[in-house]
C-alpha cells in the first residue's frame, strides 16, 4: 500500500505495519508501547483510510491515526518528516 509523508512517498511491504515501514524508511516518529495504548505514535491524517482490528485505549481525534496498530486500508497521505529533515 503507498505511504505518502511530507517528504517521500514508499510502499509498505507485505504484512508491514506503517509504524514499522515509517521506520524503514528513515521517518522520525515517537512511540513507547507499539500497541495502541500510550498514543506516544499518533499522527495527523490527511488523506486515506485506516482500521483497527481492536479499537486502541489510547485517545485521538478523527484526523489522526495511531501508525503502531492501525490496518492501512487504501493510500495514506500523513504528516511525518524524516528524521534527516528534521537534524539538518
Amino acid at each position: 500500500m503507498q505511504v505518502i509523508t511530507e517528504d517521500l512517498v514508499f510502499e509498505l511491504e507485505e504484512n508491514e505495519s506503517l509504524l514499522d515501514g515509517l521506520e524503514r524508511t528513515g521517518h522520525h516518529i515517537e512511540y513507547q508501547c507499539r500497541s495502541g495504548y500510550c498514543g506516544a505514535c499518533r499522527i495527523s491524517l490527511t488523506a486515506g483510510s485506516v482500521s483497527y482490528d481492536k479499537l486502541p485505549l489510547a485517545s485521538f481525534r478523527s484526523n489522526e491515526i495511531l501508525p503502531c496498530c492501525c490496518r492501512v486500508e487504501e493510500p495514506l497521505k500523513i504528516k511525518v518528516h524524516l528524521l534527516s529533515k528534521l537534524q539538518g
